[in-house]
């Protein structure tokens, strides 16, 4: 699995590049523009050059994007519905400036009026996005979520659902965020449970259809519904489901990336990827020193 975490793109995009190369991270995640924010410019084409030779020149690969979390494509308001479409059409067309391949995304809340009207929204939107932006490389990630409030995409059959409903369904695949789906109810804590909750996953979806891993251990707990990120092995998950997926064989070739609290320094991710890159192999004993080391503190 090709490690990295989410990095900030304060200076410009390129500069995440440089974050990432400078911590060790072989991919990363990004926003393309300023995700508290429903306007944005499109990328500067100098910015989108720069970008461009600082990932040929650090080997980072792949790049993919996270939308804004003000867009929610499951809003029953119309105007509110309208506004984050052309926000996820605006992202989409960010990441094709960008050759970022793969456009990460909540699948939105119901508010209220229900999971199938919720549902039925969403791949709406996304089909119209999709036919707005014909031709386009980049692909949408459905992400799973741990179903906090009317959050739609906790369950894999809701994910499944949406893709159903999608007149281009080559363009949407899976993101697998760890402490979502334990949230949502997804044991991944022994080999067991971890071999049910991917073939569960592979029945209802396909495994073909992972394009990218969140590794996030988790403050709450199985089934909590609650998203509350913690440093791996430090929540409830712990180390081994992080080992069983580092050692799958199936994901080797996928981005796992971290978005975890962190400062500015990033010394947080440091550790976590120490630590990711230690489970990487045989046995787990040795790096359960590592959770309680002072750079966490």
């Amino acid at each position: 699995m090709r490690l990295g975490a989410h990095m900030s793109i304060a200076g410009g995009v390129s500069q995440a590049l440089e974050r990432g190369h400078s911590i060790g991270c072989e991919a990363i995640q990004i926003f393309t523009r300023n995700q508290r924010q429903w306007q944005a410019p499109p990328p500067d084409p100098n910015e989108i050059e720069r970008f461009r030779l600082k990932q040929a020149e650090t080997g980072i690969q792949p790049v993919v994007a996270h939308d804004s979390y003000l867009i929610n494509l499951a809003s029953p308001d119309e105007a509110m519905w309208q506004k984050s479409l052309q926000a996820f059409i605006a992202e989409l067309e960010h990441c094709e400036a960008l050759s970022i391949p793969c456009l990460i995304m909540h699948p939105g809340s119901h508010l209220g009026s229900g999971e199938e009207a919720g549902l039925r929204r969403i791949a709406q939107a996304l089909n119209r996005a999709h036919a707005a932006t014909s031709g386009f490389g980049v692909i949408t990630l459905l992400e799973t979520t741990a179903g906090q409030g009317t959050n739609l995409g906790h369950r894999f059959e809701q994910l499944a659902a949406i893709r159903e409903m999608m007149k281009q369904p080559e363009r949407v695949a899976v993101c697998f965020d760890t402490c979502h789906a334990f949230a949502a109810g997804y044991d991944l804590r022994t080999p067991e449970a971890y071999a049910e909750t991917m073939a569960e996953f592979d029945r209802i979806l396909g495994l073909d259809l992972l394009r990218c891993f969140h590794l996030n251990d988790s403050k709450k707990g199985l089934n909590s519904r609650v998203d509350r990120h913690e440093h791996i092995g430090r929540g409830l998950l712990g180390l081994e489901p992080f080992r069983l997926l580092l050692n799958d064989p199936r994901f080797a070739h996928l981005p796992g990336l971290l978005e975890t609290p962190k400062g500015p320094d990033m010394r947080e991710d440091v550790e976590n990827l120490r630590i990711l890159r230690g489970l990487a192999g045989p046995g787990v004993e040795k790096y359960k020193h590592s959770v309680g080391c002072e750079h966490f503190q």
